[in-house]
């Protein structure tokens, strides 16, 4: 996995032992999602799953030690194993936005565009997520939180990686 920062954009590529299509298959449906999707140790609760442009994907995440964070992505683009954008925020329980639980200057938004490409029965995914509509601010935090975010997306795509081995 390679992870850079470029052009206050997080940018992840990963190499995954699993076809196209099953890759695609457990980000686009909703029992696949929540097996593997956030950080490890955490349980992940699915309300609303909706993949279409203007579809919601709402769900909340349960901390090992009880504590519950709510989110949701809203779709703007997909394109059937070739590329899936999205808007990536916390909420509520109803699905609006709010701030981040563990800082007032966490970007509000964070535009994500995920791609999709196969070579020999493997699939490499590339994450690029930023913020949109961000203040300054906003947008130093977020990049200040590099280190902080390589080790989330670590282990997140640890999980699809050992979900995709159970799954095959």
């Amino acid at each position: 996995m390679t992870t850079t920062m470029e052009d206050n954009q997080l940018v992840i590529t990963r190499t995954l032992n699993a076809p196209l299509e099953l890759v695609y298959k457990v980000w686009t449906e909703a029992e696949h999602l929540q097996r593997w999707w956030g950080p490890k140790g955490f349980k992940i609760n699915v309300f609303k799953f909706d993949l279409r442009p203007g579809g919601i994907f709402h769900y909340n995440m349960q901390t090992p030690d009880g504590h519950t964070m709510w989110g949701k992505f809203v779709y703007h683009e997909i394109e059937k194993q070739e590329k899936i954008v999205w808007i990536n925020s916390f909420s509520d329980e109803n699905g609006n936005t709010v701030r981040s639980p563990f800082s007032s200057t966490f970007p509000l938004e964070i535009m994500n565009t995920l791609t999709f490409a196969e070579q020999e029965g493997k699939t490499t995914i590339t994450l690029k997520g930023g913020p949109i509509n961000a203040t300054e601010e906003e947008l130093q935090f977020f990049v200040g939180m590099y280190e902080s975010m390589k080790q989330g997306f670590t282990g997140t795509f640890d999980q699809l990686a050992d979900y995709l081995e159970e799954v095959k």
